[in-house]
């Protein structure tokens, strides 16, 4: 089994229009409208907001009409290649945003505006040709609320990282609602400018839930003076060395291979132990040449088993090189997970549509040319929305919601000689279907996490 997780983009974002799907079609007038910080609609999309606040004069102002609208026709005209904007997607947002499953406060209840309505004809995609030829998931749904660091822990463990001591100054003010508290310059309406939160990386009871640094290297935190340069420097905050029973650890337990592959691993392991004074080239640099490197993509580095230094680390994490050595060899573990790196992520902001849709699909092509591809299974799905509208209310009640999601609803394709042909599948999944899936394959240890009534994704196969 192979699971390829790439970047922030929902459902409606990129297969709204798939045939078949439960796309933007089926969405009604109210989920289309969106409402103002005091619940009426807004009488156009607010503006797309610049980081100081103010309309960015690339986009249309106060013009688009309320609703959903095409990204690469007029009169925006957007073409795949483009680096475009990446709207706020967090924890507390993500929730106010789906708004109980109105899914009605994606403008108003992010940080760009109107721009989060975008969506595209996907039908030109490499990865669209994919799903045709095998099977889209039109009801699979991040298994988190919020961003990529926690969506990363729940498809790997379904847990939250803990974070006790967390200071207060990276903590999240809630209020009894459990909303967010506003800044005195909250504006009175999302016409005339973003919302303003006193929003933090961790939440009052110490569980962090927006970006976060891994304790060791690679990590956005670099090491300290003197210190062990395998470690990130505590005065930076990172989250702590988590103990969470994990899927690699239920694997491991059972005497199942399986590795967890990242573009650019080796690279940022050696570009994160250099001294501090030492500016990096791959963490946190948005060159294009760096491949720009994610450290709270890599959710197995913020665990204690698999710390420098050890065994477990040598043995299960490892670099995009080695998929595709192993791939050619024939020799894949039972379970791989493979983390492009950002530039082939296509996470807005610093990667465009168009790169890491060519990266999957020439991934794909190379698996289906492999030894190993007569017995094999592979996921293509994303880690969240990115802060973008969907029409589709995440699962609720028993068996599905708790505090932590599921949140918007993202695209998923399996890949598979045993996947259902052309089919379009409406069975409710989440991110930890794919833990489900493992679990029940390879008769697994369950994790607690896991939502009961999360599908396990044989629906999908033949």
């Amino acid at each position: 089994m192979v699971v390829i997780f790439a970047e922030n983009r929902s459902f409606d974002h990129l297969y709204g229009l798939f045939p078949g799907a439960d796309g933007i079609a089926n969405a009604t007038a109210a989920q289309k409208t969106q409402l103002d910080f005091g619940g009426k609609p807004l009488p156009s999309l607010p503006p797309t907001w610049t980081s100081d606040g103010k309309p960015d004069a690339r986009f249309p102002t106060n013009t688009l009409p309320n609703g959903p609208f095409r990204i690469d026709a007029p009169p925006i005209n957007g073409t795949y290649d483009k680096v475009l904007p990446s709207p706020i997607h967090a924890f507390w947002h993500n929730q106010a945003q789906i708004a109980g499953g109105a899914n009605n406060r994606f403008a108003a209840q992010g940080t760009l505006g109107g721009w989060v309505m975008g969506h595209w004809d996907g039908s030109k995609m490499e990865m669209w040709k994919w799903a045709q030829e095998y099977m889209l998931a039109d009801h699979f749904f991040m298994g988190a609320f919020g961003g990529s660091f926690l969506n990363h822990f729940w498809l790997v463990c379904a847990c939250t990282p803990t974070f006790p001591d967390a200071p207060a100054s990276i903590r999240a003010q809630v209020e009894p609602d459990g909303t967010l508290k506003r800044r005195p310059e909250m504006p009175k309406s999302a016409m005339d400018g973003p919302v303003r939160v006193f929003d933090g990386q961790v939440t009052p009871d110490g569980y962090a839930v927006n970006t976060a640094q891994p304790p060791y290297q690679p990590s956005g935190v670099p090491p300290a003076a003197g210190g062990d340069l395998a470690l990130a420097d505590p005065k930076g905050n990172p989250v702590p060395p988590q103990t969470q029973k994990t899927v690699g650890d239920t694997l491991t337990a059972k005497g199942v291979t399986w590795t967890w592959y990242a573009g650019g691993w080796k690279a940022a392991n050696a570009d994160g132990r250099q001294d501090p004074k030492v500016k990096r080239a791959l963490i946190y640099n948005r060159e294009p040449s760096s491949g720009n490197f994610q450290p709270h993509h890599q959710p197995f580095n913020y665990f204690a088993r698999f710390a420098p230094g050890g065994a477990e680390r040598e043995r299960h994490l490892k670099d995009y090189d080695d998929l595709v050595r192993d791939i050619d060899a024939g020799k894949l573990p039972q379970v791989s997970f493979y983390k492009p790196i950002g530039r082939n992520t296509q996470h807005p902001s610093y990667a465009d549509i168009a790169t890491g849709d060519r990266h999957i699909a020439g991934l794909l092509e190379r698996l289906r040319k492999s030894r190993q591809w007569g017995r094999m299974m592979i996921v293509v799905t994303y880690d969240e929305n990115g802060g973008y509208w969907d029409h589709v209310p995440p699962p609720s009640g028993p068996g599905w919601g708790d505090r932590w999601g599921p949140g918007t609803r993202i695209p998923a394709i399996i890949v598979s000689p045993y996947a259902k042909k052309g089919f379009v599948d409406k069975t409710s999944y989440d991110t930890t279907s794919v833990i489900k899936l493992i679990t029940r394959k390879f008769g697994l240890e369950p994790l607690p996490g896991v939502r009961a009534n999360a599908g396990d994704l044989t629906t999908t196969l033949q």
